[in-house]
């Protein structure tokens, strides 16, 4: 019998929405509009089937609840609901504001008990934390401008710089071996300082469009840029670690690299044209074909998994991943010294016929 498919499905999943989402975001900003659009509905498809899978049971499981909020990744739901509403912001004011409102409670409600089973050294899954906190802010800042709201310029600044607490918070305590040793999750350490620059990029815009703390225009324009370059100072140590030990077996966690691909690119965008540096929408442009490269690279990964899981006959778990390894069992074959057993159905006749000779070479 196989096994049901939330058992199938990790709650690192998230990562895959958050990974499209931001790459369609980047593809729209090169004017790639179909590619674009294929990227969103399967983040949006994605998203749908892990809200019926692994988000609503924790509305009405307590126990199932209690034990998924043990670890941050469970707050990757609430970082693809930001990431998905910023896409659909584009084209779609209203729906984005139904998804920030879906992404608030699901913060409120998880934060507390995720900051209470908090666990240290972190690791990479670990940033999650302040990520969901930064895509509330990026998604708050986007949704200000389109709705001339700038009581949510000033929730986007409060929660961009709760964000940045987090991320202080967490990088304190991360493990660096995870530089060599993490299966994915490792980039987010990068990923969170640029999903940081680019909620700035956007606050910044709109605090200049709608007029809001306006002496501090310019600090806000210089913080930008210093996130930025904080967050690409993480590249070469991420591409080191990379080289020194490859990984290339497939990994849901694999998600959580492109996902700071993307927004590597998404902020060089939002940064050179805040600043005018025209060398970073370059970089920009070179980042969102990197990114959209990997991700067909990991998708595949995903469909070639998805196909063995399917393809074994009475299978009851996924093939093991480095989230969750197997235990093989082995039976050694017989040798001289450990003659080979019969089977429990052994024949009654073949019994009969052995008791008759053992009896007769008695004495």
């Amino acid at each position: 019998m196989r096994a049901p498919v939330p058992v199938l499905i990790p709650a690192a999943s998230w990562t895959i929405v958050m990974s499209c989402g931001v790459v369609s975001i980047d593809l729209d900003t090169i004017h790639q509009p179909v590619l674009s659009a294929i990227m969103l509905w399967f983040a949006a498809a994605v998203w749908l089937l892990l809200v019926v899978v692994l988000g609503a049971p924790l509305a009405y499981r307590r126990g199932q609840f209690r034990r998924e909020v043990r670890s941050p990744v469970v707050l990757a739901g609430v970082a693809a609901t930001a990431v998905l509403g910023t896409r659909l912001a584009i084209g779609d004011h209203r729906v984005a504001a139904a998804l920030l409102v879906v992404a608030v409670i699901g913060w409120v409600l998880l934060v507390p008990p995720v900051l209470r089973h908090w666990r240290t050294p972190t690791t990479g899954i670990s940033f999650i934390l302040g990520v969901s906190t930064d895509g509330l802010a990026l998604l708050s800042a986007t949704l200000a401008v389109a709705f001339r709201a700038g009581w949510l310029v000033s929730a986007a600044a409060l929660l961009l710089l709760l964000g940045l607490t987090f991320y202080g918070f967490t990088v304190a305590r991360f493990d660096l071996r995870q530089l060599v040793s993490g299966h994915g999750d490792h980039w987010i350490v990068g990923g969170a300082l640029a999903i940081a620059a680019l909620a700035a990029g956007r606050l910044t815009e709109a605090a200049q469009a709608l007029d809001q703390f306006a002496p501090l225009h310019q600090a806000f324009t210089i913080g930008t840029l210093v996130l930025w370059c904080l967050a690409v100072a993480w590249v070469l140590p991420l591409a080191i670690g990379e080289v020194v030990r490859p990984r290339l077996g497939y990994d849901v966690r694999r998600w959580a690299t492109v996902f700071p691909l993307g927004m590597y690119a998404a902020c060089s965008f939002a940064v050179g044209r805040l600043t005018g540096i025209t060398a970073l929408t370059a970089i920009g442009r070179t980042g969102t074909w990197i990114a959209f490269g990997v991700t067909v690279i990991v998708l595949a990964g995903l469909i070639r998994r998805i196909r063995q899981t399917w393809s074994l006959p009475g299978a009851t778990t996924i093939p093991p991943t480095a989230e969750e390894p197997s235990c093989p069992t082995t039976t050694a074959p017989p040798t001289s010294d450990s003659p080979a057993t019969t089977p429990a159905s052994t024949s009654p006749t073949s019994t009969s016929s052995r008791s008759s000779a053992n009896r007769a070479q008695r004495p």
